[in-house]
């Protein structure tokens, strides 16, 4: 372990989070310098088993979900396990989980009540639905949340059926959001001393992030005139292939389509009233899209790049999966970084995105084993060596 030198260093947050939405919250925190105590049934969190590891129960989906934290494995249906997170609430700064609000209340570990203990204390959960709302308790999933937010409609395949996107976007984007959310509490709270509750639904969460662009006409209060953004709908919207391989590339200003349209041979497109204006493109999207993939096949990636970045046009090799491991410039930046991990030997971690002047955050723990740091947590909660025997011992 190193020392934690990101903006929240002191920062203490109890971490009653599972799978992926709550985790990757509360690794953001952490991330950022916060002593963050993962509390984990004497199972673990499932993410634990997904994933190649070295060793059982360290699984790679886990372990991109859970550096930076201490793992206390006990059992919060125990009257003793609870009334140890209830002394650990005492001396935090956030509480966070991803229960439904109705088993939060039915453990003890509601608002009310921990608030009771820590006026202070900044109280941020999430969940699928609303709280208040008649769906408050439903249970949700990020596949779930896609298909009822329209998510996944935006993602139709061919034969026009929904289709997920192929990664856990809800939950990912409402745990980010939610590591945001806590620090303005905590922000408020400097200024004012006042610790509150924050609640954020997943659905409200992704509905906020997806309708930026696709109110459209709902924005006027005329959604029956149609919804969606038509270049984000096109499915001409995609990377071009190129002689080896597919080249993505997008211009927007009309000196940015003139210098494209001149780089693939038709400089006269530009004046083409179909092309010559922000209004007109939008309204022929499919048409200025079928000239980018006519145009794009006739030379290599590499060829096209040479040409396209000095002419200031954004444009990059679509990448696979494997050629991430590759690309120049995420060689050149560091991103993927070599760590000694004490239980599973040489392992990669990916770079915190996020540069501090001042506070620069850092990788200052590899992710715990189950329950690695119980005895030491239960220590610093105030309970006796005769009390964490009877809480680890605990059937």
């Amino acid at each position: 372990m190193t020392k934690p030198t990101g903006p929240l260093s002191g920062i203490r947050v109890i971490d009653i989070t599972t799978v992926v939405l709550g985790p990757f919250c509360s690794q953001t925190l952490g991330d950022m310098g916060a002593d963050v105590i993962k509390v984990e049934t004497t199972q673990g969190d499932s993410t634990r088993l997904i994933g190649p590891s070295r060793t059982p129960g360290m699984g790679s989906y886990f372990a991109n979900l859970n550096r930076n934290k201490r793992s206390l494995a006990i059992d919060l249906k125990q009257p003793e396990a609870r009334e140890a997170i209830l002394k650990l609430v005492e001396t935090a700064d956030v509480f966070v989980h991803n229960m439904r609000i109705g088993a939060a209340r039915r453990l003890g570990l509601d608002y009310e009540t921990l608030s009771a203990r820590n006026p202070k204390l900044i109280y941020a959960c999430a969940s699928g639905f609303r709280k208040g709302s008649s769906m408050q308790e439903f249970p949700a999933y990020d596949d779930l949340i896609q298909g009822v937010s329209g998510t996944a409609a935006l993602n139709a395949g061919p034969d026009g059926a929904p289709r997920y996107f192929p990664t856990v976007m809800v939950d990912k984007l409402t745990g980010v959001t939610l590591a945001s959310m806590i620090g303005m509490a905590l922000f408020h709270r400097e200024r004012t001393g006042q610790g509150q509750e924050i609640h954020l639904p997943m659905m409200e969460t992704i509905l906020s992030f997806m309708l930026v662009e696709h109110m459209w006409h709902g924005t006027l209060g005329e959604p029956e005139k149609g919804l969606g953004y038509p270049r984000m709908m096109t499915p001409h919207r995609r990377p071009y292939p190129t002689k080896d391989g597919f080249i993505s590339v997008i211009a927007h200003s009309n000196a940015q389509w003139g210098k494209l349209f001149e780089a693939m041979g038709t400089p006269e497109l530009i004046d083409d009233p179909r092309f010559n204006s922000v209004p007109a493109r939008s309204k022929n999207i499919d048409a200025v899209y079928a000239t980018l993939t006519e145009g794009m096949r006739h030379r290599t990636t590499g060829e096209w790049l040479a040409e396209l970045r000095p002419a200031d046009i954004p444009c990059g090799k679509a990448n696979s999966l494997d050629d991430l491991f590759t690309d120049p410039y995420l060689s050149e930046t560091g991103y993927f970084q070599a760590y000694q991990h004490p239980v599973e030997g040489a392992v990669v971690i990916p770079a915190i995105p996020a540069r501090f002047s001042k506070t620069p955050p850092n990788v200052h723990r590899p992710w715990p084993t189950l329950g690695q740091h119980t005895r030491e947590i239960l220590a610093e909660a105030g309970c006796s060596e005769a009390e964490i025997e009877a809480i680890i011992a605990a059937p």
